[in-house]
């Protein structure tokens, strides 16, 4: 058996969980989340613990009923808790701000860069360089924070851009030039 699609997901309270023929729904205090519940696998509710099984010892059955149980989990925490992540703008003169739904991100470019915030995303704008992406959906969260550090990535020499906190960062000596005719 999978190693993590055999253990039970916990489900806390306030959290509902609804078994479809081709889905599972989780409802919490923070929102709705829902994912396709793959052929093969089985899900059972007993003792407020969610229980997935798989039909049968196949590669793919096993495949799925580690991922299964995995987004059942991410589901579960998400409706219940939510996701963030950090993230801070390094770099002299580089901040941001939030308006209305629209993240304005001034990072040395001739003209700042306007990124539209997607409806189940929340960004908080704790300073000016330092903001945090929150969500129920941890691949939305992931998604979104990666969109907005790729308008400006951490140089490897200046280490100067968009990073997580806490992201650790190997600083690249500069380069060497080049002596002509010795």
């Amino acid at each position: 058996m999978s190693r993590v699609g055999k253990q039970p997901v916990v489900l806390p309270e306030g959290v509902e969980v609804n078994i479809l023929q081709e889905k599972i729904e989780f409802l919490g205090p923070k929102g709705k989340l829902s994912f396709p519940l793959l052929p093969g696998i089985k899900a059972d509710l007993s003792d407020n613990q969610l229980i997935l099984s798989r039909s049968n010892d196949s590669k793919e059955q096993r495949s799925n009923h580690g991922l299964i149980r995995s987004l059942a989990y991410n589901a579960v925490v998400g409706v219940s808790a939510g996701f963030s992540k950090q993230l801070e703008i390094v770099g002299v003169g580089f901040r941001a701000k939030i308006d209305k739904n629209r993240l304005e991100l001034n990072l040395g470019y001739s003209k700042p860069v306007i990124y539209n915030i997607p409806d189940d995303i929340e960004i908080v704008m704790e300073k000016p360089t330092l903001f945090t992406v929150k969500g129920i959906d941890k691949q939305r969260v992931g998604q979104v924070s990666e969109e907005i550090r790729r308008f400006r990535k951490p140089d490897p020499y200046k280490l100067k851009g968009i990073r997580y906190v806490g992201e650790r960062l190997i600083k690249k000596e500069r380069k060497a030039a080049v002596v002509a005719g010795v």
